[in-house]
């Protein structure tokens, strides 16, 4: 007897067809599996045989060989144990293949015949849809996460069991509803509302989260540097779906969904600890996972003590804040994770941290100064579109009873710019000014004489580069975009170049 089930595979972020293949003869009993599947695909063999023996089921006595297809490509993991479970269950006469023509199966099977969850549903589901699946059975516990997908009923199965009275016609399962977010899951619970002065600092962020720019802070122990960034996400724009749909992606594959609320519809905030290693930032492992630049994607990568991070580890960010991807080469092949996110630095001006406070002395060398500062080197300071000193706070400020902005009324006013750079690149893969490409920077970046001349005036005296020049001209299109302005005039540009001078102070004494 001969039948095929269809099942899913995942490498990386990519998701691919599995035919299961199998063929049932008289003879001795036994049970392969081949088509280039690794150690634990080969024990799926184990698990199933005590499976079906715990849910009732008489294991077929018969010369069982499965084929898993395409052969020539690696499968891994236990994703692959439902799909052969049914395969077997059409030997046995439960059901015909051709009823299951247009459904796909994915989950691990226990030795009680209870469905382990996977990771990965949510992109294995996408692809199951594009590939004209009409139904999905997936573990129960990721039912809510494959429901998030519109045009493909998903079925949670909880045992090996209730799917085969399922099969049999016996016990009918209910697909879900699709899945919807509340809106209250939107943004974060912190709110600049708790933050006393600092306005400067504020408007900065203010800035950086209306274009999606990245954005250093220096200062003193105590200036709230850290208290702002954790504050960031609570003013960015809401995300839309598709953004919701990939961050999701990645995090279910790193296996860092929510049951009970699979799609991630708040900007992701990442903040590593500075004894992070370089692969825990890019992602790796023998089958590569997303590391923290990639669950960042949409969202915020927050390093704070900048300057205690290895220098390896901060070097590693270079190439993925260019290239927006990340690309991890291993011997089992190559996978690109996306990694499009907010960089917030946050560091001290010294060992000590009171370099240049304007009251306290600093214990620190000149040479452990500059020592401490050339921790960050040049070309990662050059990535940052926007440098912000954040003064100690005064006494009046920290005491005062006067409320402060709350995060509502900033991020009106963030997503009103926002929604701008929505319909200026509607069309395009880009998402916000940060993100504007070379190819159409001056078009989208009109500048009247007088802030051109300002600029070329700033470029030759501060001896700029050419990616300085285009961080100085993407936010000074936001500061415009902000104001309502189509046309970059010359107090946007000087507002900009104010934003570029800390290296000038600290890295160039």
């Amino acid at each position: 007897m001969f039948s095929i089930i269809n099942s899913l595979g995942l490498t990386g972020l990519n998701a691919f067809p599995v035919s299961v293949e199998v063929e049932a003869t008289k003879g001795l009993p036994s049970f392969d599996i081949v088509g280039l599947a690794d150690a634990a695909v080969r024990e799926s063999r184990e698990r199933l045989k005590a499976a079906f023996r715990s849910s009732s089921l008489n294991f077929p006595k018969q010369s069982i060989i499965i084929n898993l297809a395409p052969a020539d490509v690696k499968k891994s993991g236990s994703v692959h144990d439902l799909a052969i479970g049914v395969a077997i269950m059409c030997v046995m006469g439960f059901v015909t293949d051709e009823a299951l023509k247009k459904s796909a199966f994915i989950g691990e099977v226990s030795l009680s015949g209870e469905i382990r969850p996977v990771q990965g549903v949510l992109p294995m589901t996408i692809l199951a849809k594009r590939s004209g699946m009409e139904k999905i059975y997936v573990p129960a516990d990721n039912l809510r996460e494959a429901s998030v997908v519109e045009g493909v009923e998903c079925y949670g199965v909880a045992s090996l069991g209730e799917l085969a009275l399922h099969l049999a016609g016996k016990v009918a399962l209910v697909p879900a509803q699709v899945f919807k977010p509340e809106s209250s899951a939107f943004f974060g619970d912190l709110d600049f509302a708790d933050v006393k002065g600092q306005s400067t600092a504020k408007k900065a962020l203010e800035i950086a989260a209306a274009g999606g720019h990245n954005i250093i802070m220096i200062g003193t122990p105590g200036s709230g540097k850290s208290m702002l960034a954790k504050r960031l996400p609570s003013i960015l724009p809401a995300m839309t779906f598709e953004e919701s749909i990939e961050t999701t992606n990645i995090h279910s594959v790193a296996g860092k969904i929510n049951k009970e609320n699979p799609l991630i519809t708040q900007r992701p905030f990442r903040s590593p600890h500075h004894t992070v290693s370089a692969a825990g930032l890019t992602g790796g492992g023998s089958i590569p996972k997303p590391g923290e630049i990639s669950l960042a994607h949409n969202g915020l990568l927050f390093l704070d003590e900048l300057a205690e991070f290895p220098r390896a580890s901060l070097e590693v960010l270079r190439q993925p804040m260019e290239d927006k991807q990340v690309t991890i080469s291993r011997v089992s092949g190559t996978v690109t994770y996306p990694s499009v996110f907010m960089l917030i630095g946050a560091m001290n001006p010294c060992p000590c941290g009171y370099h240049g406070h304007p009251t306290r002395k600093c214990i620190c060398s000149k040479k452990q100064v500059t020592n401490y500062l050339n921790k960050v080197s040049g070309p990662l300071l050059d990535r940052f579109d926007i440098h912000m000193e954040v003064p100690p706070v005064e006494f009046a400020h920290i005491s005062s009873a006067a409320k402060e902005e709350s995060s509502a009324v900033i991020r009106e006013r963030v997503q009103a710019a926002r929604d701008i750079q929505n319909r200026r690149f509607k069309g395009t893969n880009i998402t916000c000014n940060a993100n504007i490409t070379p190819d159409i920077l001056h078009e989208v970046c009109p500048v009247t004489d007088a802030a051109k001349a300002t600029l070329e005036d700033v470029f030759e005296k501060m001896g700029l580069s050419g990616r300085a020049f285009d961080k100085i001209m993407k936010v000074s299109r936001t500061i415009a975009d902000m104001e309502g302005a189509e046309v970059i005039n010359e107090k946007h540009i000087s507002l900009a170049v104010q934003y570029r001078t800390l290296d000038r102070k600290y890295w160039n004494g």
